[in-house]
């Protein structure tokens, strides 16, 4: 998954937050909805052009981000 083709960071979209392409979806909404228990057709259904494939790339691009990122050892 090339999550680059559906994800966009543009200042002027969001505050430059990583969104859908060619929309004001966050990454971060989608991903906090997923970790709340949603299923992707719940996302589907409830974004309008929203598909599985946008979805996975949210997915995709934030497992990317945690792999750049040090993590402070949980206790």
């Amino acid at each position: 998954m090339k999550y680059r083709d559906r994800i966009e960071i543009n200042p002027l979209i969001c505050s430059g937050k990583p969104v859908i392409k060619g929309t004001r979806i966050l990454v971060s909404g989608l991903i906090n909805q997923l970790a709340a228990g949603e299923t992707i057709d719940d996302l589907i259904r409830g974004y309008p052009g929203l598909t599985d494939e946008d979805v996975r790339a949210a997915l995709a691009y934030a497992a990317a981000t945690l792999e750049n990122v040090e993590i402070e050892e949980l206790n």
